[in-house]
């Protein structure tokens, strides 16, 4: 089966034959990968072992490892297609919400100030790890809904960010 994975708005083609082999972007790649319970997973590639969170929200893909959040969308080649028609992915909703339980460690956002598209706003330890979430869109920080040292359960609004518009 084949699939377009995008991460960061990196497109990565991958394909799984029947027998388990992982092709990604036409090279072969040794991957074992085995679900330890619920969205925790397991992966070793490479002679390297890594652990994940991994939640399918909705066509969303969270993805939590080695302290950082990635935001991935898979398609399978029909889905890929029908993308491709529409124009593209829909843009981001600027709502930075928790992806895990955890506890606020840090804001780095300011309320009213302009961020970059993938900047830290908020790092949440989880897990014994301290996770940066990114700003889903470049914009203004419309509301902050987080403080340093307050617990947060998956899905709570953290960030609200507004994207510039020509109204000023």
């Amino acid at each position: 089966m084949k699939y377009v994975t995008i991460i960061n708005e990196r497109r990565f083609e991958i394909e799984v034959d029947s027998d388990g082999r992982v092709l990604i972007d036409g090279e072969e790649r040794d991957v074992d990968f085995l679900n330890l319970g619920g969205s925790l997973f397991s992966l070793i590639t490479e002679n390297k072992s890594f652990e994940a969170v991994i939640d399918d929200d909705e066509g969303r893909i969270d993805v939590m490892m080695r302290g950082r959040q990635f935001e991935a969308q898979v398609l399978d080649e029909r889905a890929m297609l029908l993308m491709q028609r529409r124009g593209g992915m829909e843009d981001s909703s600027g709502e930075v919400l928790a992806p895990m339980p955890g506890l606020i460690v840090a804001v780095t956002a300011e309320l009213g100030a302009a961020v970059a598209k993938g900047q830290t706003v908020i790092i949440l330890e989880s897990m014994k790890m301290q996770n940066e979430l990114k700003s889903p869109i470049a914009g203004l920080v419309r509301a902050i809904h987080a403080e340093p040292g307050q617990a947060v359960d998956k899905n709570d609004l953290l960030v609200e960010i507004r994207a510039p518009t020509g109204d000023a």
